[in-house]
């Protein structure tokens, strides 16, 4: 399991490992956390009082002094499976559920007529209606879009991200994800 690392703001900034989180526990860089321990590191016995010391690991923790994450400025980098995460593996021109594995990037406008590689011009399409589009806008292949795509927020990205997500840090980031965000439904 992971640890989600927030600023002292509340913004999500990383996810740790728990060697990682042990790590700023340790140095005193935890402001504040959330949820209940779910993990505890137990290191070795000190001398003086017998007592052995251990680490209990929060699924949320704010980092003191973490720099501002400029990920805000600026939208999430663009992956296969995030986007089909995204889109829930679902094709966006005939509809059907797919296995990641027989799923495509495709871009609405193509790379070969000047679309770029970013979220509002990529969409999920089975292996079948992509080739069947090829080259063409969709208008010219007499296809046409299930869904709209949109740009992931910062906390859906950290969703995206494909990561084992407690109860508590899912809650904490589908707080803040849209309503009409498809992570939702």
């Amino acid at each position: 399991m992971e640890v989600l690392q927030l600023d002292v703001s509340g913004r999500p900034q990383a996810w740790l490992s728990a060697k990682e989180a042990a790590v700023l526990y340790a140095s005193d860089a935890i402001a504040w956390t959330l949820g209940d321990a779910f993990y505890v590191l137990r290191g070795g016995v000190q001398r003086c009082t017998g007592l052995q010391s251990l680490i209990e690991l929060h699924p949320i923790i704010a980092v003191r002094g973490a720099i501002p994450s400029r990920a805000w400025r600026q939208s999430p980098a663009l992956s296969n499976a995030k986007l089909f995460a995204r889109d829930r593996s679902v094709c966006a021109y005939c509809g059907g559920h797919f296995p990641d594995e027989d799923l495509t990037r495709e871009h609405i406008i193509p790379s070969s007529r000047g679309g770029e590689d970013t979220w509002m011009n990529c969409i999920t399409a089975c292996r079948t209606c992509n080739g069947n589009k090829g080259n063409r806008l969709p208008e010219e292949a007499r296809l046409s879009l299930m869904y709209l795509p949109y740009t992931p927020s910062l906390h859906e990205d950290m969703i995206l991200r494909g990561r084992r997500i407690l109860a508590d840090q899912m809650e904490f980031l589908l707080a803040s994800v849209p309503r009409h965000s498809r992570l939702r439904g």
